[in-house]
């Protein structure tokens, strides 16, 4: 799910808009294809979605907003987001601390 890149790292995320409340939800997939499950209570609508699963993603990993790019899957629940300055060590470590996620 995670992948180190030039200027930081890209994660795989499965979006799970229209949630009760926007949190990890856990892992979705296996091994190279796993993603990263995040329930965000905004709705598909108008990008709103993917710019909840963004601000999460910034909070997450302490990044600005700016710094967490929508790199694939706009209209899709499976994305890639870039997150920018950010180590791929850091990264797996906050990942590792979700459950079931094996730092993945």
């Amino acid at each position: 799910m995670l992948r180190a890149v030039a200027d930081g790292v890209t994660l795989a995320v499965r979006a799970q808009p229209g949630a009760k409340k926007t949190a990890i939800a856990g892992v979705y997939g296996e091994g190279a294809a796993a993603q990263l499950k995040i329930a965000v209570q905004a709705t598909p609508i108008e990008g709103r979605a993917n710019a909840a699963v963004a601000a999460f993603l910034a909070d997450l990993f302490s990044l600005p907003r700016s710094a967490v790019e929508l790199v694939s899957g706009e209209r899709s629940r499976s994305k890639v987001f870039r997150l920018r300055g950010l180590a791929i060590s850091r990264a797996e470590e906050i990942i590792g601390t979700i459950p079931g996620s094996h730092g993945g």
